[in-house]
């Protein structure tokens, strides 16, 4: 009987360490969590972008001798220039059109400008982009004597836009900045990383491991990649045509690129230089405009045969759900946290069906035996 309630008293002492342990560990992830909060985002981006750039810092470390600081320091280097030179780009003209359109609205004036004589005269196409730019000149016209008031108090909002598209940038520098530093410390992470997914998903975990791995690599270089240097093409052909708000449009086009349609932002704009352009111009921007749209076609098959594939319909609603839960880096975030989730629930619905699958087909081979 004394035995008996002495197993009963080490039983309800060990419940009542565990209980403490649980709740010591909870209040310790929570604090820790609201602690690195703010930089959350930031270290989530910057893991992705060092897991995406390892194979080629690899490379590159292995071509400077095995010099570890030296290789961080290039790839984080080359990383900066490749990203962020375009973004500087765009975003200062980005900001100079959300000015501009501040300014527009403020003025009470279109901010479509009037349809060019010109169009009319194009062949089966020409009456109806110039009835349906006129009806959108005058409904916007229209719409801002209407809602004047209401109108302009989205002013304030669209210069404090355009200022936050500086801490957007501020963001990229530093995700960047903290990646290379993954990147010098690769083999740490890489230990610890392999002990989680061990942790996680038991003997599963290298499997697990290697397939997420292999599914940031493909959607961040397979589709934010090519949008990336689709864009970049892009907003070339932007400038060199002197098309207005070329920033604009790149960041349009961009977003769009990553959603799968950028070539839907195109048509309107080579419609647009047709319009305010030479025909000479316009056909030079039509015909850079065709090779920026099957770009992703000759891309994509190359670069992604590299990973994983992943439907369409994930990076879509990845890129949709992470800009508007995250902002800007969400579009690009957004895909591949998604994807990742999309493939390993996968794999793990595999591994339970063949788990259940394998009693069964033992239990037939044994009778067939008998």
């Amino acid at each position: 009987m004394g035995e008996s309630n002495s197993e009963r008293d080490a039983s309800a002492h060990r419940v009542r360490e565990a209980f403490i342990d649980i709740c010591l560990f909870i209040l310790l992830t929570g604090a820790c969590f609201f602690i690195l909060r703010p930089f959350l985002l930031l270290i989530l981006w910057s893991v992705i972008i060092a897991i995406a750039a390892y194979p080629s810092y690899r490379r590159l470390k292995d071509r400077l001798g095995g010099r570890t600081g030296l290789a961080a320091i290039v790839a984080t280097g080359l990383l900066l220039t490749i990203f962020i030179v375009p973004i500087v780009f765009v975003t200062g003209s980005l900001v100079q059109g959300l000015q501009g359109l501040a300014a527009r609205l403020t003025q009470g004036t279109s901010v479509i400008p009037p349809v060019p004589a010109r169009v009319e005269n194009w062949p089966l196409i020409g009456l109806p982009i110039k009835h349906a730019w006129e009806l959108a000149s005058r409904n916007t016209q229209s719409a801002l004597q209407t809602f004047a008031p209401q109108i302009r108090s989205i002013v304030p909002k669209l210069l404090s836009a355009s200022a936050d598209l500086v801490m957007v940038l501020l963001q990229w520098v530093l995700s960047i900045l903290l990646a290379g530093v993954l990147l010098a410390n690769a083999s740490t992470g890489g230990r610890i990383a392999h002990s989680l997914a061990l942790r996680l998903f038991g003997r599963k975990g290298t499997e697990f491991e290697e397939l997420a791995a292999a599914t940031i690599r493909s959607v961040t270089i397979g589709i934010i990649g090519v949008a990336l240097i689709q864009s970049a093409f892009a907003a070339i052909g932007f400038v060199v045509a002197g098309l207005p708000g070329a920033g604009v449009w790149a960041m349009i086009f961009l977003f769009a690129a990553v959603l799968q349609i950028g070539v839907v932002v195109l048509v309107p704009a080579v419609i647009y230089m047709f319009a305010i352009a030479s025909t000479t111009k316009a056909v030079l921007f039509l015909l850079w405009c065709g090779i920026v749209g099957v770009m992703d076609n000759v891309l994509k098959p190359w670069l992604l045969a590299r990973g994983v594939a992943v439907p369409m319909s994930v990076v879509f609603l990845g890129a949709v759900g992470g800009l508007i839960t995250m902002g800007t880096i969400g579009l690009f975030a957004g895909p591949v946290i998604l994807s990742i989730g999309y493939k390993l629930s996968l794999a793990w619905l595999d591994e339970t069906a063949e788990a259940k699958t394998k009693p069964v087909q033992q239990r037939a081979s044994t009778q067939m035996a008998s």
